[in-house]
């Protein structure tokens, strides 16, 4: 689990073809490789994956992750390149501050930006989402774009906007998105249960 708060900023220095539809991605970071251990979960700007090696490239961390021809479909991931930012949060720990919203690591869909509005300070992106999720976003309720944890401000059909901070525009990779940008979208698992409730009450 997560809370879609970002913890550092990485990028992609390699990425190599593996059998089985399989590509590895290696990422530099901030992070002491000495805290992650194999096995160990990482979102990286929203899918969780999980390290299969790790180390250091001169005075920052890396890690490795192999990244399942079903993810690099369903999600952004099929994109990254060396040089391609991500935002990564590490995995919550019993105890730890809940900052975001509970975040389950498994994108729902993309979302694509429609436009950009930069205000003083801030920034307000309008995206569309997928139409069988839109039912999932509401006015105020959470969503997790590109792994970072957003209230939704106003939302219109499939269409919803957020406003982002000037502290999560300097620390995630927000601060260079343009119209047309993809994010991978996971929706709020609380609004998902609400929805299976609601069906299940329906008369049949």
């Amino acid at each position: 689990m997560f809370t879609g708060i970002v913890s550092d900023l990485g990028e992609v220095i390699e990425v190599d073809e593996q059998a089985d539809g399989l590509r590895r991605l290696t990422v530099v970071c901030s992070y002491d490789p000495g805290t992650i251990e194999i096995g160990a979960s990482i979102a990286c700007s929203g899918p969780c994956l999980t390290v299969v090696a790790c180390g250091r490239r001169g005075d920052r961390g890396v890690f490795a992750m192999d990244v399942a021809a079903e993810t690099l479909r369903v999600t952004t991931a099929g994109t990254w390149r060396s040089g391609t930012k991500l935002n990564l949060e590490r995995s919550l720990r019993l105890g730890d501050e809940l900052g975001g919203h509970l975040v389950s690591g498994h994108v729902d869909g993309i979302a694509e930006l429609q436009s950009r509005e930069n205000l003083p300070d801030m920034a307000r992106l309008s995206l569309r989402a997928p139409h069988a999720l839109s039912r999932f976003i509401a006015s105020k309720g959470s969503v997790a774009l590109d792994g970072v944890s957003l209230t939704v401000n106003e939302v219109a059909g499939d269409t919803f906007s957020v406003l982002i901070i000037p502290h999560t525009l300097k620390v995630t990779t927000f601060g260079g998105l343009r119209a047309g940008a993809r994010l991978n979208l996971e929706i709020d698992q609380m609004a998902r249960y609400a929805a299976r409730l609601l069906e299940a009450a329906q008369p049949h």
